[in-house]
């Protein structure tokens, strides 16, 4: 078992298929087991229901998305005692470092595809909570979102403009020769399945969540 990531909240391994579930039936196949790690900090009753709560709803986060078409890792097991989540390792590039190297082309035809994908996404009433090009593999032609850890259920206009203020601010810092084109394209695949209505109605909402971002910044410089 290896350690690939670990953030504050839980431990990311890699473990051969079969050795996790001493059956061969995907040869080759990886899992990821995510951990939620115990904090001490906390009063351990208080701990536990905390780690149960998260680990549950991430593991229904995710089986509920793949019902609604989004592509992100299937749920192989969850173990309640240990508070893992056994899943499928989505073996790709990380769009983080692919989009810089393509043609503004293909990057734009790429980003619609994120658009298209977190539209499902919301469409589920699901929001992910860390949309970063970090958090997205292109994975046999087909862009995939990962770490679903701060994932939750709310289908308000608030939570979804939030979701996607987050995306935006995220290419501005990562792509920021280019991220303007690329944030329309996201919002053309969003339209794609949620349509033009709702398009107009979340882009109101960004630039709402935008102005009140510097409304505290000209608060907190005067």
């Amino acid at each position: 078992m290896e350690l690939v990531k670990q953030g504050a909240e839980a431990k990311i391994y890699l473990v051969d298929f079969e050795e996790f579930f001493g059956v061969d039936l995907l040869p080759g196949e990886k899992v990821v087991i995510k951990h939620r790690i115990p904090k001490r900090y906390r009063i351990k009753e208080i701990d536990t229901k905390l780690r149960k709560e998260r680990t549950v709803r991430e593991a229904r986060v995710l089986h509920r998305a793949k019902k609604f078409g989004v592509n992100c890792p299937y749920v192989y097991e969850v173990d309640m005692k240990d508070m893992k989540i056994a899943m499928e390792f989505i073996d790709g590039e990380r769009l983080k470092e692919l989009l810089e190297r393509l043609p503004m082309e293909e990057r734009l035809k790429l980003c619609r595809e994120i658009g298209r994908q977190i539209g499902k996404l919301h469409e589920a009433g699901i929001v992910h909570g860390d949309l970063t090009t970090s958090n997205m593999i292109l994975r046999d032609g087909k862009v995939h979102l990962i770490d679903f850890g701060l994932a939750d259920f709310d289908s308000t206009l608030e939570a979804r403009g939030v979701d996607l203020h987050l995306l935006k601010r995220a290419m501005e810092s990562t792509h920021y020769t280019w991220f303007e084109r690329g944030f329309e394209a996201v919002l053309e695949g969003y339209a794609e399945v949620r349509g033009e209505g709702a398009r107009e109605e979340i882009e109101a909402k960004i630039e709402e969540i935008e102005s009140r971002g510097r409304y505290r910044e000209r608060s907190w410089v005067g």
